[in-house]
Formats: C-alpha cells, sequence, structure tokens
C-alpha cells in the first residue's frame, strides 16, 4: 500500500505525520505500507525532513497544488505496481489509526472510501458557520449528482482501489476544491464504488492554512460552474 502525502512548506509537522502513519499503519501488519511524500514546491525543509523520518519524496519544481500533487502520487502508485492508495494530510489533522477503517471498506470492495467529519459516528469537528455553510451546500448538491449521500465532500482523508488509481493517474483535477469535489464526480460517472466512513479529525498540527475567504469563495462559485457541467464530461479514454 501507498500512503500519499501532499506536502506545501509543512516542516513543522512532516516528519511527525510521515512517522507515525509508519508507526501506525505498518504495526497494523497486513499490509507493507510505503509513505510518498510529493513535496509541491516547498520553500522551507519539508522534503528534507519527510526524506529523514523515512518516506520517499518527490518534488516538484514549483507549487501546482493539491490536486497536482495528488496526481503525481497516483501516477507514482500506478508506475510501481501499488493497488491501494491512502491519502493523508501533512498538517496532521488525519489520524493514521483511523486509516484502518478506510482500507478496510475498499478491501470489501469499494473503490473509494472517503473519511468523514460529520456523518454519524465521528465525533465533533468545530469550523465556522460560513465554513459550514459551504459545506452543507456542496454536500446536498454533489449527493444529488451521485444519487447517495456524502456528508463531507471536501475531505482530504480518502482510500483508493487499483480502479481509482488508475483513474485519477490520468485524470486527477488540480484546481482547489476540485481535487475533492469534482474526484467525487469524476469518480462516480466513471462507475467507481464510493462510500463514507466516519472518523474523527483533529486541528492542524502546524503551520498555516493555505487559502483565505476571498479565494475560498472564488473557487467555491468556479466549483458550482463545474458541477453543473460535470454530466457532460467525457471520460478519459484509455488503451489497452
Amino acid at each position: 500500500m501507498l500512503a500519499i502525502v501532499p506536502a506545501l512548506d509543512e516542516q513543522e509537522t512532516v516528519g511527525s505525520v510521515v512517522a507515525l502513519i509508519r508507526a501506525q499503519l505498518c504495526a497494523a501488519g497486513e499490509f507493507a505500507v510505503d509513505v510518498l511524500v510529493v513535496d509541491d514546491g516547498s520553500v522551507d525543509r519539508t522534503a528534507d525532513l519527510a526524506r529523514d523520518a523515512g518516506a520517499i519524496v518527490v518534488s516538484h519544481p514549483f507549487n501546482l497544488g493539491v490536486g497536482a500533487a495528488l496526481r503525481t502520487g497516483f501516477r507514482f502508485a500506478r508506475s510501481r505496481g501499488y493497488s491501494l492508495a491512502m491519502q493523508i494530510d501533512a498538517d496532521g489533522q488525519h489520524d493514521p489509526s483511523e486509516a484502518e477503517r478506510l482500507i478496510g471498506a475498499v478491501v470489501a470492495g469499494a473503490d473509494l472510501a472517503i473519511g468523514s467529519r460529520f456523518t454519524s459516528g465521528s465525533g465533533d469537528y468545530e469550523v465556522s458557520r460560513g465554513r459550514r455553510f459551504s459545506m452543507r451546500t456542496l454536500s446536498r448538491v454533489v449527493s444529488r449528482r451521485l444519487g447517495q449521500s456524502v456528508t463531507d465532500t471536501t475531505s482530504g482523508y480518502r482510500a483508493f482501489s487499483d480502479r481509482a488509481i488508475e483513474l485519477f493517474a490520468d485524470d486527477y483535477p488540480s484546481a482547489y476544491l476540485s481535487d475533492t469535489v469534482e474526484s467525487l464526480l469524476i469518480a462516480h460517472y466513471a462507475g467507481l464504488g464510493i462510500v463514507e466512513i466516519p472518523v474523527a479529525m483533529r486541528e492542524r498540527m502546524g503551520g498555516v492554512p493555505s487559502n483565505n475567504f476571498l479565494r475560498s469563495a472564488y473557487h467555491l462559485v468556479r466549483l458550482m460552474l463545474v458541477i453543473a457541467l460535470a454530466r457532460f464530461r467525457r471520460p478519459v479514454s484509455r488503451g489497452n
């Protein structure tokens, strides 16, 4: 299994996150776990500290965004023959001990397992009133498109099957929010099975968020247009 950790200027946390992934997932004993940190143009010591903690590191020459970092991770996973992948944030919000539940859902037959902060059994996760409104709006819109309820469309804590790895290696959105929300539509229209698993998430352990309110509002409006047009999106063609 490959744990993909996109990282931008996360020197305060990335070493601890890599160490926790290796300690907790490897300790489970069911899978051999490699950790890939995709350094997305960091200007601090993110890459060095990730490597020191035992991760494989691939570095972008400049910042391309979380979606592009994940696409790099999926391409790495496909080229190395991994049949199972995890997405885990570098800021410490995702508790690696919860990963087994997501992995279990994929092993049981799902293609994409989403770790939800808001579904029943996930515990309390505090967000601002404005952010919660945006999240609920996205949840209602996307759930209608998928024909199933998804409470946490922006969660970046996910597990992927080999089918999802293959799909996203070629076709993963790079724009902010699209990497989480639009990717659900891409998976749905490609016929992949999507499930949501309750998980507890923490506040980031260090660093600062990369997006402010105005930028997030802009991307929310753009994403609504993307969702409206998603049904007309042609799937990527693949050769044998």
